[in-house]
Order: C-alpha cells, then sequence, then structure tokens
C-alpha cells in the first residue's frame, strides 16, 4: 500500500494529552504554497522574457496575424505591443473559425507580404501553401494554439525556461540512431504494442528540423515554433517525411490508450486501436467509448505522433491537443469524414472534427533499441547535461521532476 494510503493511519493522534483528528497536520509539514507578491512579480518578468525571445519581431518584419473571433483580444493586443515596440504594424486578420484546412484565397495576397506570421488557423502547420512559404520564401511562423488567453501567462509552463526545454528536445533526440532505418515502438503494461518503421532516408526529414535542434524561438528563416513552448517537436509527423500524399508509411500494430480528447473521463475498458499498414483497421472493445471510436477511426491515419518536453504543463490536462508533459505521448489521427461526437463535446475547438489524439501517460518509446521514455517518463530529464543547464534557474529537481497534476 502506498504511505497516502488512507487505510494506513488513524482518525485520531494523541497531542499533548488530547485526542485530535489526525487531519489536523495535513499541509502543515511542508511551506505554504501561497506565493508572495515580489516571488509572483518575478515570475511574471520571467515569462514575459521567455514571450518576448520566443516571437523575436524586428525592426524589418512585415507582420501578419491570422487570428479567430473566439481568441481573446489581450492575446492579440500583447502582440501587437511586440510589433509597435519595433516600429511594426501588424495586419490582423480574424476568421470566424480556426478550423480552416487551407489559406483562403482572398487571405494569400496578404500572406504572401509577410516575414512573419503569427496564427491560430489549424493548416498553419500541415497546409503545403503555409509549408512552402517557410520553405522558399524564409517565412517565420508562430502558432498559438496554447495561447489562447493572456492569462496562460502567469502559468508554471509558461515561464518554465525554454533553455531547459531546448536542452531536453536534444537530449531526446541524440537517443535516436542516425543514417540508418529506424524502427519506432510503442508499449505499456495494457499490452499496447504499436510500431513505426522509417527508412534512412526519412529519419533526417524528421529529425533534421530546427525544433529537434532545441531552437524554440521564430528566430531562423522557415521557422514554424508554438507559443506556449510546449507542444512537440513530434517523434513522427507525417508531412515531414513523406513525398507523396498516397505514400503508405509501415503503422502496424495496437495501442491502448487511457484517454482521447473529446472523452470527459480516461476509457473504463482495455480499447485497442490496430492500425494496419499506415491505417485504424479495428477498434476492439465493448463499451459505448468503443463504440463511439469505432465510428470515427475506421479508416483513419495517424498524422503525428507528439511527445510532451514541458515539465510545468499540467500532466493530465489533455485539452487541446496533449498531454505536454515530458514522456506523456499523443497518437494524432486524422479521420476519412468527421466526427460528429467531436463536434458535440468540441463545437468551438481550434482543431476541425477529422482530427482527434488517442492518449497515453505511461507508455515505453524505443527508436531501435534506445529508450527515449520508459512508463512514461522522459528519459532526457536525467541526462547530466540537461540537469546543469537547470541548474542555472533553480532547482533541478523541482524543475523536472515535481510535475503539476
Amino acid at each position: 500500500m502506498k504511505p497516502d494510503d488512507p487505510g494506513l493511519r488513524e482518525p485520531y493522534m494523541l497531542s499533548g494529552g488530547r485526542r485530535v483528528p489526525s487531519e489536523i497536520v495535513d499541509g502543515r509539514t511542508v511551506p505554504s504554497a501561497r506565493p508572495l507578491p515580489l516571488t509572483e512579480l518575478e515570475r511574471h518578468y520571467h515569462a514575459v522574457s521567455n514571450f518576448v525571445r520566443t516571437f523575436d519581431i524586428r525592426p524589418t518584419d512585415t507582420v501578419v496575424m491570422l487570428t479567430d473571433r473566439l481568441l481573446d483580444p489581450r492575446v492579440v493586443s500583447a502582440i501587437s505591443g511586440l510589433c509597435t515596440a519595433q516600429g511594426v504594424q501588424p495586419v490582423i486578420i480574424t476568421s470566424h473559425t480556426t478550423q480552416h484546412f487551407s489559406i483562403p484565397e482572398e487571405v494569400k495576397p496578404i500572406l504572401e507580404k509577410a516575414s512573419f506570421v503569427v496564427s491560430t488557423w489549424y493548416c498553419s502547420v500541415m497546409d503545403p501553401y503555409c509549408v512552402a512559404l517557410r520553405r522558399d520564401r524564409g517565412q517565420r511562423w508562430v502558432k498559438i494554439t496554447f495561447f489562447r488567453n493572456l492569462d496562460l501567462l502567469e502559468t508554471p509552463q509558461a515561464r518554465f525556461p525554454t533553455e531547459v526545454i531546448s536542452a531536453l528536445i536534444r537530449a531526446t533526440s541524440a537517443r535516436v540512431p542516425a543514417k540508418q532505418d529506424v524502427r519506432f515502438s510503442f508499449t505499456d503494461a495494457r499490452g499496447s504494442d504499436l510500431t513505426i518503421d522509417l527508412t534512412a532516408a526519412m529519419m533526417p526529414k524528421n529529425f533534421d528540423s530546427s525544433r529537434w535542434r532545441g531552437e524554440l524561438s521564430a528566430s531562423q528563416p522557415g521557422c514554424f515554433v508554438h507559443y506556449l513552448p510546449i507542444h512537440g517537436p513530434n517523434l513522427y509527423q507525417r508531412d515531414l517525411v513523406i513525398d507523396r500524399p498516397d505514400q503508405i508509411i509501415p503503422i502496424n500494430g495496437t495501442i491502448y490508450a487511457q484517454c482521447a480528447t473529446a472523452f470527459p473521463k480516461p476509457f473504463q475498458e482495455r480499447v485497442g486501436v490496430r492500425f494496419e499498414n499506415d491505417r485504424v483497421v479495428e477498434v476492439t472493445g465493448s463499451s459505448s467509448d468503443a463504440a463511439i471510436l469505432r465510428d470515427m477511426l475506421i479508416g483513419a491515419q495517424m498524422t503525428e505522433l507528439g511527445c510532451g518536453f514541458n515539465p510545468k504543463w499540467p500532466r493530465h490536462q489533455v485539452y487541446p491537443a496533449g498531454s505536454n508533459s515530458p514522456g506523456a505521448l499523443h497518437f494524432g489521427l486524422d479521420m476519412v469524414k468527421p466526427s460528429d461526437f467531436v463536434r458535440r463535446m468540441m463545437p468551438n475547438w481550434e482543431e476541425p472534427p477529422v482530427h482527434m489524439d488517442l492518449v497515453s501517460f505511461d507508455c515505453t518509446a524505443k527508436a531501435n533499441d534506445s529508450a527515449l521514455v520508459i512508463d512514461g517518463y522522459l528519459q532526457a530529464l536525467r541526462d547530466p547535461e540537461v540537469i546543469a543547464v537547470a541548474d542555472k534557474y533553480g532547482d533541478a529537481v523541482d524543475l523536472l521532476e515535481n510535475w503539476p497534476d
């Protein structure tokens, strides 16, 4: 039994000859969690420093913002303030939705003039048009799916040192074999056994990127980064490794995820999602959750396999796309048709209802024989190089392993 199991303590304890409730000591053996005002001020400016360095807007930039009507207008003002401080006036395009699959034709002439783009739109990541703007014109993009409310600037994940996240990413990348075919395998105690086979030619496309080099600010030509800096990079990203849209990636086996976006509770039974040659071919289980997934996912294709890298992202916070805690994995799937279930459960989701994420907090992930994650714990967290970087910013154990729930 665990030490905190209620069955291990009596309801009362003796104290000074009296019987008092045992719970009277609860919380009194550790410091108060209430922060001091000066500490809060210090944390705020740490987060602001991360914010400014991530965006890296310059006086020579032409900035376009692709926003939506549900975005906190204070976020727009904060980013506009960064622009104004550099003598730049951003062009702001506000849509009724984030769920664009491609850039509307009427927006393209405006977007093509930009050198720096801030976006909430779903198509930003994989629309070939957006990819070409970064690749051919060197546009720098920041996706703000995780910065939809200015209050997020006051969270632990916003002020977590980006240099430490960079070190975790680089240390994980160093564990992936280079210049050879790689089999990524994913297993867990529920019986998951999924493999993704990438050739030596595919590997540089997936891993030779600015984000896998730990470059988390929008500084380099052609970059694509997230703010808050918590999402990815991905262990597998389909659009990076394929040469043609109909290409089959050898993804085979079954994943027994613990939960998924749009489902308000973890799965109560062992629901298996089986892949065969790049597509979901079966969903096992008899529960209502399994029936919903079966309707949604037959024929679906994995577009990304994300791993978390921010130790202060709440471990079990899945929405909108995660979890992004170190070693938590999300299997991003594109369905063959929009899901009415997703529409009902998340009508204003930042992603379209043809996409969903299966989430596991306890997987073991390997690249050939090299362990990247064991039982949901990112192995790079204990690398001496990572710990040395974390020590510059405080107590390394607190920073790297004191995960919020």
